[in-house]
């Protein structure tokens, strides 16, 4: 199978240079789309972030970073650790069964018994109250507060979704308002998109998970018609997913991370329209793994070329 076109770099500008400079790129990368323009400066700018900013947005949690479980083999080690502390012998490991869709983040959790299915409200002053007062899953137990989403209300150009909110974002009641959320907002500049006039932000759950943890498939599965409602009535040019997890039970697809990345896939809505769909990682992930940033910014690109070259 031929590998997906992917659309050519722009050139870019003073202020997008900057914005890629705040993302952490290297002089060397950017020296390829500029003519002229210097990769060392920092040119003032309303999408760049100061230092001031940089300071109040690094005593904030990531937005929407889960909290890695531990590894099977470091599992094994400490049970290891313990029975030897004991002086018991290791239990013999039983044969796993087959990987459940829920261990892979991607699964359709059952419905729960005798419980009706989420009747969801039909317009959005309506939705926004029904998502504040939420108690569909466990999660509405340790919330302050439920976070709906902010931006453009109104057939934004970009919708982004994460996976859910942070610890900044439940004290707030605002999305991506951590460390991630000032790299997301570096990011989106950089190909041009203004923020705050062109972009509706959103996350699969709209309650924090204690601990950052990352949240169940029965969890998810209670507030996804939140989210497709929301998906209809704004309806989006285009929409730019986050991570693995909301980029699986979106597409409904259990295929790894990098399969899903560089294609623009479509998203039918429940109005029965399709949105050209983007996946690329969640700034929490280029936080501590810079080296995908370069990718996360052909990820932008090619969403923003998937509704140019078919409006």
């Amino acid at each position: 199978m031929n590998e997906p076109t992917r659309p050519a770099a722009p050139e870019l500008n003073p202020l997008q240079v900057a914005s890629l400079q705040e993302m952490g790129l290297e002089r060397q990368f950017l020296a390829r789309f500029t003519q002229g323009i210097s990769v060392v400066g920092h040119p003032a700018g309303r999408a760049a972030t100061g230092p001031a900013q940089e300071q109040v947005a690094a005593q904030g949690l990531d937005a929407g970073r889960s909290v890695p479980a531990a590894s099977p083999v470091q599992a094994k080690k400490e049970a290891l650790a313990v029975s030897a502390a004991s002086g018991a012998p290791p239990r013999r490991p039983k044969t796993a069964p087959p990987q459940s869709p829920r261990a892979r983040g991607a699964a359709t959790a059952p419905a729960a018994p005798n419980k009706p299915p989420l009747v969801v409200a039909p317009d959005w002053a309506a939705l926004q109250t029904q998502v504040e007062q939420c108690t569909a899953c466990s999660l509405c137990e340790h919330r302050r507060q439920a976070v709906f989403g902010a931006g453009l209300a109104q057939s934004p150009a970009w919708m982004v979704i994460g996976e859910a909110p942070g610890e900044q974002d439940d004290r707030e009641g605002l999305p991506f308002r951590g460390r991630a959320g000032v790299l997301l907002n570096a990011m989106l500049a950089a190909v041009g998109v203004d923020p705050e006039s062109e972009v509706f932000f959103t996350n699969l759950v709209k309650c924090r998970p204690v601990s950052n943890r990352t949240p169940a498939a029965a969890e998810i599965n209670a507030c996804l018609p939140y989210l497709h409602r929301q998906i209809a009535l704004l309806n989006p040019r285009r929409i730019v997913v986050l991570g693995r997890l909301a980029a699986q039970f979106l597409l409904g697809q259990e295929a790894s991370f990098e399969s899903l990345r560089g294609t623009a896939h479509r998203f039918k809505s429940e109005s029965g329209v399709d949105i050209p769909l983007v996946v690329t990682y969640h700034p929490a992930s280029l936080l501590s793994r810079p080296q995908d940033k370069a990718h996360a910014w052909r990820d932008l690109n090619l969403a923003r070329a998937a509704v140019e070259s078919n409006p």
